[in-house]
């Protein structure tokens, strides 16, 4: 007895299907559907991924799934790689699947801000991965985007308005202008106008749950709107910041206010000078990556410098306020002359949101430290655990050995200095000069009243509980489940850059970034 395919039950054809290759899955699968179109072959295995590599795709598969929703629900996994498409039609696609777990998106000229935000209006519980890649580059001078205020500011606020913090991996990419991709001789559209919406984004509900953040924009400096508002993405292990503009000073003061922040990339970013004449210049062409090396060290020391600084001006604003009321009740005329620079009506600096805030007399007395009280912050730990960037020149083995001995010279000079002030604090400590406090943990009932005051008095600091909160060499577990680390551990550095076939360190962040985001960018 002869059999064909079109005898075959569907049990063994759903066994042939699933050996299929897994890039050819699709194209194989729909052949076989035609070859035999009245056997059972399981056709509903086409839907939980799709792959679009054309705009013209996008129209026959919305004409597919518009009167078959049941196979609209069962689309994971959408990815659509073309920089051209009717952008009203895709809108209309995807609003037709519910049930997206993983939307990678190419968005060229065709879109609108408008259509992003229509596809990001409702909130999608359920998504676990989310990739926008812009390229709004055009081949002829128009300025309708810049008269018509056309910016894609509002899909962050968008975002930033999804009541459920159930998004871990988030990536937004707009291309560096190549030559060979648009004219440079006019002013080519923006992505962004203001990043604003970037500190808005930060302390949203979908920031607390959001591990993995790739945000690169061309030339923007985007390391202050990072962490400008306390509790900026607090569940932030992985930050890729490639090709924005951070120099040195800026990685430091985003990794002292981000403390949980374990791997950072930085490719194309100025990190260290981007001209290799200046760096000889200066007589030692690896200088620049020693001062790197001591300046991530030493973040947190920075950031605890700040913080007291603060302290200090709110501890003596606030008596001389209490003083006013007292004199107020009693009677008694305010002195005239000069008060002081903690009283100063008028300021030569611009104003800011931090210097407008006021001492409150609502926050709990524990909160304020006492009066003439000497109070120190000990400077925390780094957590930092791999740097990744580039370098900026021709990068040879012995290129590679001589600028990580200079970074981890550079890490050692700024643990050593982490290291006395600590100790400093300690003695301070024993005999009984000044009260010792530290930054609270993270999720803990102090860290979480900064919310409600912000950096108020004594609020968002505990009390070190003694002589081991003062020790450098103690394991600290990592979050994200990896081994016991020493928060005096060299970051793991690699200066390869984003080339896949590059001398890349094992375990890098940019391995790292290739593995989360499944793309070599």
């Amino acid at each position: 007895m002869n059999h064909t395919l079109d005898s075959l039950p569907a049990e063994l054809l759903y066994d042939i299907v699933s050996k299929f290759d897994t890039d050819a899955f699709h194209q194989s699968l729909l052949a076989l559907s035609r070859a035999i179109p009245r056997s059972p072959v399981p056709t509903h295995l086409l839907f939980p991924r799709i792959h679009l590599k054309r705009g013209e795709q996008v129209f026959q598969l919305y004409r597919r799934l518009r009167n078959a929703p049941e196979d609209a629900a069962l689309v994971q996994e959408f990815t659509f790689e073309d920089w051209t498409v009717d952008a009203d039609i895709f809108v209309n696609l995807v609003a037709l699947m519910p049930s997206l777990t993983y939307l990678k998106i190419f968005i060229g000229p065709n879109f609108a801000p408008e259509h992003l935000e229509e596809i990001f209006q409702k909130p999608r519980p359920q998504l676990q991965y989310l990739s926008m890649r812009f390229r709004p580059y055009v081949q002829r001078a128009t300025y309708y985007q810049f008269l018509k205020g056309a910016y894609f500011d509002s899909t962050l606020l968008a975002l930033s308005s999804w009541p459920s913090p159930t998004l871990p991996v988030l990536s937004i990419i707009q291309d560096p202008l190549d030559p060979a991709i648009a004219p440079t001789n006019f002013a080519q559209p923006l992505v962004f106008f203001r990043l604003d919406p970037l500190s808005t984004l930060a302390v949203s509900p979908l920031s607390s749950n959001l591990k993995h953040l790739r945000f690169r924009v061309p030339g923007r400096q985007v390391a202050r709107h990072m962490h400008s508002a306390l509790h900026s993405f607090p569940a932030l292990h992985f930050l890729d910041l490639s090709t924005c503009s951070i120099g040195g000073h800026d990685l430091a003061q985003l990794l002292g206010h981000m403390r949980h922040v374990q791997t950072v990339v930085m490719d194309s970013c100025p990190i260290v000078s981007q001209r290799t004449d200046i760096q000889l210049d200066a007589g030692d062409p690896f200088v620049q990556w020693a001062e790197l090396g001591e300046a991530i060290a030493m973040a947190g020391m920075v950031r605890a410098t700040e913080r007291e600084k603060k302290l200090k001006a709110w501890t003596e604003a606030f008596y001389v306020r209490e003083n006013e009321e007292d004199d107020s009740k009693k009677g008694k005329k305010t002195k005239r002359g000069r008060k002081g620079l903690a009283t100063a009506t008028i300021s030569l600096r611009a104003p800011s949101p931090e210097r407008k805030a006021k001492p409150s007399q609502e926050l709990p007395r524990a909160r304020v430290p006492k009066r003439n009280e000497r109070i120190r912050i000990l400077p925390p730990l780094p957590a930092l655990s791999s740097l990744a960037t580039s370098f900026p020149g021709v990068l040879t083995p012995e290129t590679y050995d001589a600028v990580r001995a200079e970074f981890e010279r550079g890490w050692v000079a700024g643990i050593t200095r982490l290291r006395l002030a600590r100790a400093r604090h300690l003695t301070s400590w024993n005999n009984g000069v000044s009260r010792v406090v530290q930054f609270a943990d993270m999720g803990t009932p102090e860290w979480k009243e900064e919310e409600s005051y912000g950096e108020e008095g004594l609020v968002g600091l505990v009390d070190v509980k003694g002589v081991a909160s003062f020790l450098l060499d103690v394991n600290e577990d990592e979050e994200a489940g990896g081994p016991a680390r020493r928060g005096t551990d060299c970051p793991l550095l690699c200066i390869a850059g984003s080339k896949h076939d590059g001398p890349h360190v094992e375990g890098c962040g940019h391995r790292m970034g290739w593995e989360t985001y499944k793309d070599e960018i």
